[in-house]
């Protein structure tokens, strides 16, 4: 269940937000969602991978474990990792569209809205940050969830020519993660495509000038630096089966 209204200063002045991460709130799943907006801090710390969605479409995901609902950096006392992906960080809030009447005409406008059913809302204001300060104002908070929903919101809008860009230059390739924890543990994660090294490397100046005019080429290689992290993500895994 979900009730998403427009963030209100009036009537949510005492609104507070958990944001502290935990299996309660969502956060122990094995792939999140990710933005060309964020690649520059999710390659430092996840591998990332494009996958198709339903309708056949390229979307980013950071790889966070090898299980279904396992997030390997998650444990008890939270997230362990400097960057958390812009869909888990934002917690209960998204941009919503709202309509006005500007000298005669309706215009829509981009503005935050708050799922007031979300786990991360406090009933009774008596923890969690504020997200409006007591004699009114945005809180830090709400200003670092202004900058999240900005990165989704501008990352929505590039992901599209991102792809498309990707593809006319056939820098994609499908890659399976193979990871083998014992002779009788292995995983294989099917469905995944990253950007090929080998490709991206045999690029004639042409290409190369297109992706760079664009503002992807930066991204393309972002994504297959970040591939350095599976290994990572496999000794934790490790750590956690001796751990358990």
């Amino acid at each position: 269940m979900t009730h998403t209204v427009p963030l209100d200063n009036v009537i949510h002045k005492d609104l507070r937000v958990v944001t502290r991460h935990g299996a309660e709130f969502a956060d122990n799943i094995n792939q999140v969602l990710l933005f060309p907006t964020e690649f520059g801090d999710a390659h430092r710390e996840y591998p990332i991978f494009f996958r198709r969605d339903a309708e056949g479409h390229f979307q980013s995901v950071a790889l966070l474990g090898l299980d279904r609902d396992e997030n390997l950096f998650l444990d008890e006392a939270g997230w362990q990792a400097r960057y958390i992906p812009a869909v888990q960080a934002r917690g209960p809030f998204l941009i919503g569209m709202q309509e006005h009447e500007i000298d005669g005409e309706t215009r829509r406008e981009a503005m935050i809205h708050v799922d007031m059913e979300h786990p991360r809302i406090v009933p009774d204001g008596e923890e969690g940050e504020p997200v409006f300060l007591p004699h009114g104002g945005n809180s830090p908070y709400l200003e670092h969830i202004s900058h999240i929903l900005r990165l989704i919101h501008d990352g929505v809008e590039i992901a599209q020519p991102m792809f498309e860009a990707f593809e006319a230059a056939g820098i994609l390739e499908p890659v399976a993660v193979e990871a083998a924890l014992s002779d009788e543990e292995h995983y294989k994660i099917p469905g995944l495509f990253t950007v090929s090294e080998e490709r991206l490397a045999r690029l004639d100046g042409a290409a190369l000038e297109q992706l760079n005019t664009g503002g992807f080429l930066g991204a393309a290689f972002l994504v297959a630096a970040s591939m350095g992290n599976v290994n990572r993500l496999i000794e934790l895994k490790k750590r956690k089966r001796q751990a358990g």
